[in-house]
């Protein structure tokens, strides 16, 4: 099989239909293909309209989760169950269209050497304030990690089957697939692409969940808040030692009083947030230790539909 396109998919029961008749618009029958669905535990009607669409349609796959896992899981999920030579993460918004997704298999097609097509934004649609803090983000994870991050980068891509595997060797719990796919390697165009707007529902990614992927995107990739946590105790120590010699002889040879009260507060209030600061950037690295050495699935399969033409 030429292609597959795996598309995640949560509370998207309005979108799915849409999104399945634009691929059959866009690749007709010209290229052999599947579509993948992830059903991340939609708690409206995505699951029934999912199985409608793949008793329908023989190149339908649906996953359905037994819960919500998240989009992550839900990629690796998705890749997992592809098997084209070629694989395709998309969106079941429309927001990204599978135009694209010819124009990015001409240029894995015309060659050999790129591994992998990314298509990024040119005209982001988001307010001034939260492209500011996402172009901070990635100055701030670039600045400490060992891996490059490209501003901006979707996880609308296509990847040969090599890099697939690549990805799929990467078993780790707490997944965060921008970071995964640059640590991988392999060569990598971007291409710039119009999101449209997107056709039916509201977008799941607000500030208080972008904050949260931030986050496990620098625990994952960087070890620095580690070593930052140490230069803030080794630090703190020293300006400690150094004010006490200062106070001991102030006192001693000049007869001034110890600073007091207000000092006493002031200092034992600082060094105890540093220390509260750090206790807790060990604490979400050693979470993330005591949740992957448990060993836990990924994601749990509730279901999963295909036809025998899709057989492995």
């Amino acid at each position: 099989m030429k292609l597959s396109l795996v598309v995640p998919c949560f509370n998207e029961e309005d979108n799915v239909e849409k999104f399945l008749q634009e691929v059959k618009n866009t690749l007709k029958n010209d290229i052999d293909h599947e579509i993948v669905f992830v059903n991340d535990g939609s708690t409206d009607n995505t699951h029934k309209v999912l199985k409608q669409l793949a008793e329908e349609n023989k190149n339908v796959q649906v996953v359905t989760f037994s819960r919500n896992f998240g989009k992550e899981a839900a990629m690796y999920a998705g890749l997992s169950a592809s098997c084209g030579e070629m694989v395709c993460v998309i969106d079941a918004d429309l927001q990204q269209h599978p135009q694209v997704v010819l124009e990015m298999l001409e240029i894995l097609d015309n060659n050999p050497d790129t591994d992998c097509v990314t298509a990024y934004q040119k005209k982001r649609r988001e307010g001034i304030l939260m492209s500011g803090i996402k172009s901070v983000f990635y100055k701030l994870i670039n600045g400490i990690s060992d891996v490059n991050f490209v501003n901006g980068a979707s996880d609308f891509r296509l990847m040969r089957r090599t890099m697939v595997e690549a990805i799929l060797s990467m078993t780790e719990y707490h997944r965060f697939s921008k970071g995964i796919f640059s640590w991988v390697g392999f060569n990598t165009e971007y291409i710039p692409y119009e999101a449209k707007k997107r056709e039916n529902g509201k977008s799941k990614w607000g500030v208080k969940k972008l904050t949260k992927y931030a986050v496990e995107g620098i625990m994952s990739f960087s070890t620095k808040p580690l070593r930052f946590a140490a230069y803030v105790g080794f630090v703190s120590s020293l300006i400690s030692v150094i004010y006490m010699f200062i106070v001991v002889i102030q006192k001693i040879f000049w007869g001034i009083d110890v600073p007091g009260y207000a000092t006493i507060v002031g200092l034992v209030l600082l060094l105890g947030g540093l220390q509260l600061f750090c206790l807790g950037v060990l604490g979400e690295y050693l979470a993330k230790m005591y949740i992957q050495v448990k060993n836990r699935p990924v994601y749990i399969v509730k279901e999963h539909i295909k036809s025998d033409e899709n057989e492995n």
